[in-house]
């Protein structure tokens, strides 16, 4: 074994040899996906100069939650009728937490979300309502409600099981609002 593996070794030095080395400032600058922002990568520099006072805010205060996000959607298995509160889901606003961690009726502000594109071509604000609760969502969890099938997933696909830094942004009665009176 080892004498395969050396013979191979020699091979390979002599079919591809080394040169000089490069330097790692060069390597990293000629990397195209390093030479894209963060910010840019997830949508949320493209209205920040658009961020009411309160979302500036919000987005300026520490975290209350990391937490790691999950997807669900309705329809193939996913959401069926009503969130825990009885209400309809509402896609891209409605949230499953664990009560015992992030209490339901909590109106949250999710920063990654800020500026994100959403299928229908709108700009997501950044708030999301706690108003459904899940049996696998434990601790420092939440699942995203995306809406109805797989393809409604595609927005928010990027952040399914990645930390997202959530804030409290105060409390709601009733149902979570539709998307024309969310954000007031």
């Amino acid at each position: 074994m080892f004498n395969t593996l050396a013979a191979f070794a020699m091979l390979w030095a002599s079919a591809f040899p080394a040169g000089d080395p490069v330097p790692y400032e060069t390597a990293v600058a000629a990397d195209p996906v390093v030479a894209i922002s963060p910010d840019i990568a997830d949508g949320s520099s493209e209205v920040s100069a658009d961020l009411t006072p309160e979302q500036a805010a919000l987005m300026a205060e520490d975290p209350d939650w990391n937490a790691r996000a999950s997807l669900y959607h309705a329809g193939g298995g996913g959401a069926t009728g009503n969130d825990s509160l009885g209400c309809r889901p509402i896609p891209m606003r409605t949230l499953a937490t664990d009560p015992r961690v992030i209490p339901r009726r909590t109106k949250l502000f999710i920063r990654e979300t800020v500026g994100m594109r959403m299928a229908d071509g709108t700009i997501h604000d950044g708030y999301w309502y706690a108003s459904d609760t899940g049996g696998a969502i434990r601790g420092q969890r939440v699942d995203l409600y995306t809406g109805n099938g797989r393809g409604s997933m595609q927005p928010v696909l990027r952040f399914n099981q990645q930390r997202l830094t959530i804030t409290n942004a105060g409390r709601f009665d009733g149902c979570p609002p539709a998307w024309n009176t969310a954000s007031n």
